[in-house]
């Protein structure tokens, strides 16, 4: 079975709701492990069993959080080997407001993941303004971005953002498991 990691670090808890999101759509289509960036960091050994690697972390200042960059930082063994070399990779970011600069956090998401020679899944939806739906309501290609709306982390994300972050788990689910069957 394909199996995901999701790797997230959590500020207020927003990042780690919709981790949890992610996880539960990803469930669907692989075995599926949740760590923080902390976790992480100390475990990188076993992040190469994984056939997936979901990135998440909040946007502050416009960029990653310090934990999740030091997360980043600590991987630095891991891209000398090119160890997640053909791993799919993806990312999401929850900021508290509509932009938030959360597209600089997705770029930097994704440049780490190609600095790790991984192959990138993007959300897969249109943006809410064309479908009429709720969903990918930030109208994002690259990653998930959702929102915390200034509210403690049991009311928000929305349950829009919450669907959404379902539907991206599951996407990037299915694509690495269409990768691992064509590898074997």
């Amino acid at each position: 079975m394909t199996k995901l990691a999701v790797i997230y670090h959590s500020g207020y808890g927003h990042t780690a709701r919709v981790a949890q999101f992610v996880a539960e759509g990803a469930g669907r289509h692989a075995e599926v492990a949740l760590y923080t960036a902390e976790e992480a960091s100390a475990r990188l050994d076993e992040l190469a069993a994984y056939d997936a690697i979901v990135f998440g972390a909040p946007t502050y200042m416009g960029s990653v959080s310090a934990g999740f960059k030091a997360f980043m930082d600590a991987s630095a063994p891991v891209w000398f080997k090119q160890g997640w070399k053909d791993k799919v990779a993806a990312g999401f970011t929850v900021s508290n407001s509509p932009s938030g600069d959360k597209l600089g956090t997705l770029q930097q998401l994704s440049v780490f993941a190609a600095q790790h020679s991984m192959i990138w899944v993007s959300t897969g939806e249109l943006p809410a303004g064309v479908t009429g739906s709720e969903i990918n309501r930030y109208g994002s290609f690259l990653g998930l971005m959702t929102r915390s709306d200034n509210a403690p982390a049991e009311q928000t994300p929305d349950a829009a953002d919450l669907e959404s972050a379902r539907r991206f788990g599951e996407r990037v689910a299915i694509a690495a498991d269409q990768l691992r069957r064509g590898r074997h």
